[in-house]
């Protein structure tokens, strides 16, 4: 076995700039790879059993927002090695520039608590980013909890990714690649422990009292983990919902009612990055992957007041139109094949915008030859009509924040079915047996975009409740293996290329609790 020796005396740990607060369990951790051990282990996950993806929420009394942020760029992941929960890392030069990025994006925002995993990399990371508001604001201090700390990967962690490895490492890295949920090693599923793990986090966030917004600063898996147990998918999910260094996640939790027994849960968006989501370092990533690039039309009058009115007619307004510009900028990183539009106005005057600033892609900087785009106007994704009569107070005094939720059964089907004849137009856009990639930006309604993100995830018509998407938003889906293959969602309702104009992470929560 070939294995580069690693050299631990130079990665010594950054002392705590202030006092953290930490929360001790019954379990065992350790920054060794191979003594990290837990309860979980003689669980249902390591009897080879995937535990069941349903979480139960305990109960809330008021609306809570929790925003989830990875951890910086850290020097195993500059190397390129597997750092699993081991603690030999901390962040690089470049990752504490990200983290002071997120600083600055969030500065805005307020909270109410930071949790943080104990693991270095992710200490620093919380403590850039809450600093300043433990002496300015007079906030409590961070609390680290030990079950926020990466998975768990046994004698995989300090592996170099790429070097060399003996048959059995190599056959065990594939596994770990292509089937993370059945992945085993030294008698561990680590990615089904984790999920069990993400589900006993939940209670311990969102049982904390006295807090409505609160920030966590933890790893990549875990975090995918902590999203997909808050929306009830199992850990077949691993590796779908990305995570970016410093990137920001929402996740709105809304109590029970007379009118529901269960608190709901709204994936308010995903992996919102200071720096670009559609930029790569690796140009052939960037050729080879096929990509749908769901950009929500720009605001008309009436959108702000209503995700129900029928404002399909009407041109957009002046933020609209900044909107749109705004994304036609950003989506200059992508050379796009297509865009397909619905026949509304506001989604032809969005996607002409986009279609015009590709096409001059050589006078702005981008590219040294014009780009040819194809236009086209998909019947389909015209939506505007089934929300005629409805309300978004349709379940009485209930709120939630997913964007579909009120809506009545015949039009939560009527989207669903709309939506599911626009994704296979859309499947057979692509081809299996190209060598390149293809970009396709779809311009629309956010509820046809919150349908063709359900069918991508394969869910259910019902799980549509749970995403929100604002004006001028977009949302990335890739497809490394071809279209046929698993996908990839890299963001949703990403904002932050508005500028000014985008919409803060968090909100301000109304005095009744409600988000």
């Amino acid at each position: 076995m070939f294995v580069t020796v690693l050299s631990l005396h130079h990665h010594c740990l950054i002392s705590p700039t202030f006092t953290l607060c930490s929360i001790s369990r019954s379990r065992c951790y350790s920054s060794s790879p191979s003594s990290t051990t837990s309860t979980s282990t003689i669980s249902a996950s390591s009897r080879g059993e995937d535990p069941s993806p349903s979480t139960s929420f305990p109960l809330i009394r008021s609306g809570k927002r929790v925003i989830l942020v990875r951890h910086g760029q850290s020097t195993w992941n500059e190397e390129g090695r597997i750092q699993g929960s081991s603690d030999h890392s901390i962040l690089t030069p470049k990752g504490e520039s990200q983290a002071e990025s997120s600083r600055q994006m969030l500065v805005q925002d307020s909270f109410d608590v930071c949790f943080s995993s104990p693991l270095a990399r992710s200490k620093r990371t919380a403590e850039i980013i809450w600093g300043s508001r433990v002496k300015d604001k007079k906030l409590m201090p961070i609390i680290q909890d030990e079950e926020l700390r990466e998975i768990d990967l046994y004698s995989f962690q300090g592996l170099l990714k790429r070097s060399p490895r003996e048959p059995k490492f190599d056959r065990l890295y594939r596994m770990w690649q292509r089937d993370a949920p059945n992945f085993i090693i030294d008698g561990h599923y680590p990615a089904r422990e984790l999920w069990e793990r993400a589900r006993g986090c939940w209670n311990t966030i969102l049982e904390h009292h006295g807090s409505e917004s609160v920030l966590v600063v933890a790893h990549n898996a875990i975090n995918q983990a902590l999203i997909a147990t808050a929306l009830g998918l199992s850990s077949k999910y691993f590796r779908v919902l990305l995570q970016s260094n410093c990137g920001a996640t929402v996740l709105d939790f809304t109590p029970a009612s007379n009118e529901r027994r269960f608190s709901s849960v709204c994936l308010n968006r995903l992996n919102q990055t200071p720096n670009s989501p559609v930029s790569f370092g690796n140009s052939s990533e960037l050729r080879t992957t096929d990509r749908i690039i769901l950009v929500t039309q720009g605001a008309t009058d009436t959108s702000g007041q209503s995700m129900f009115s029928n404002f399909g007619y009407e041109p957009m307004n002046m933020l609209g139109v900044i909107q749109s510009q705004k994304t036609a900028e950003l989506l200059l990183d992508f050379k796009l094949d297509v865009i397909i539009c619905s026949p509304r106005v506001a989604s032809i005057d969005t996607a002409t915008a986009i279609s015009e600033v590709q096409e001059a892609a050589d006078c702005l900087g981008a590219g040294f030859v014009p780009r040819s785009v194809e236009l086209k106007q998909m019947i389909d994704l015209e939506v505007e009509h089934i929300f005629q009569g409805q309300t978004n107070e349709a379940s009485g005094s209930f709120k939630s924040t997913g964007l579909l939720n009120g809506l009545s059964d015949k039009a939560t089907t009527d989207i669903w079915n709309r939506s599911k004849k626009v994704w296979s137009s859309l499947m057979l856009e692509f081809s299996d047996d190209s060598e390149f990639g293809k970009n396709i930006a779809i311009i629309g309604h956010p509820a046809v975009h919150i349908g063709l993100l359900s069918h991508c995830l394969k869910l259910n018509m019902k799980q549509m409740g749970s995403f929100h998407l604002d004006p001028g938003s977009i949302c990335v889906l890739e497809f490394p293996d071809g279209p046929s293959g698993r996908s990839i969602v890299r963001c949703i309702n990403y904002t932050a290329h508005l500028g000014r104009w985008s919409i803060p992470v968090t909100r301000s929560l109304p005095k009744d609790g409600e988000i």
